[in-house]
């Protein structure tokens, strides 16, 4: 199968100092890859860099095949690229459906529209009327993570998707999360500092040290200790061997 998107070595930085150092990987249609790594290691530059919204100095970004590391970032958005981004970035004096309205795509696009985006995310439902400067921590990711899908992208780019939100937030957004995995054929970037629940959601996990790619695999395979030593730059003890 052929990935529906591609980094080929992404390098991206802020004036000197480079924050993504020439990352490469794939991802399939339907599949869930998370993003770990502690706080700089570059992950949330390398998903604005995907969503055309950081330039890279180098590498590629290509979707379902196609180079798209030129194309600025409202257009990869009508391509199929979406990015909930950290913090949120709604519009606060907007209402809940206002916010999905302004980014909704044109008719015929897919299939996922606004009463989709109320029905996959039932807390939305009574709160479609309200402002949202007026919502909650979790009511404004969901209202963000709404926003992306009425887009209805093929790769959907999720930053931090548990930054700050209450226990219960949390677990309302990812109950969502796995139904929409579950019925859509997406592709999705999910940068997660829970480590557990970035283990759960996925099929493939990396972890980023200072700006590169430094362990990948099937999430199922890996263990947390090697994960761990992966995220703190950690080498892994030598097994000691076996008595005689």
């Amino acid at each position: 199968m052929t990935a529906i998107l591609q980094v080929e070595g992404l390098v991206a930085s802020h004036g000197l100092l480079q924050a993504v150092r020439e990352v490469s990987f794939e991802v399939e249609r339907g599949e869930v890859l998370a993003l770990v790594g502690a706080n700089g290691a570059g992950k949330t530059t390398l998903l604005r860099a995907i969503a055309g919204a950081h330039a890279p100095s180098a590498g590629r970004v290509l979707l379902d095949g196609e180079d798209v590391t030129r194309v600025r970032a409202y257009a990869r958005v009508a391509r199929g690229i979406a990015l909930v981004p950290e913090g949120r970035r709604l519009f606060p004096q907007l209402t809940v459906e206002e916010n999905l309205r302004v980014a909704k795509g044109p008719a015929g696009r897919g299939s996922f529209d606004l009463e989709r985006a109320f029905s996959a995310f039932p807390l939305l439902g009574p709160l479609r009327r309200k402002r949202a400067a007026t919502l909650s921590g979790g009511e404004q990711q969901a209202t963000a993570i709404a926003r992306a899908l009425v887009t209805n992208p093929r790769v959907l780019l999720l930053d931090e998707v548990s930054l700050g939100l209450a226990p219960q937030a949390v677990e309302a957004v990812y109950r969502a999360l796995h139904a929409l995995i579950a019925e859509q054929d997406l592709a999705i970037v999910l940068v997660e500092q829970d480590l557990g629940r970035a283990l759960a959601v996925s099929q493939e996990l990396a972890c980023m040290l200072e700006g590169r790619i430094v362990l990948r695999g099937r999430a199922g395979e890996l263990d947390r200790e090697q994960v761990t030593n992966a995220y703190f730059g950690l080498r892994r003890p030598p097994r000691e061997a076996a008595p005689t």
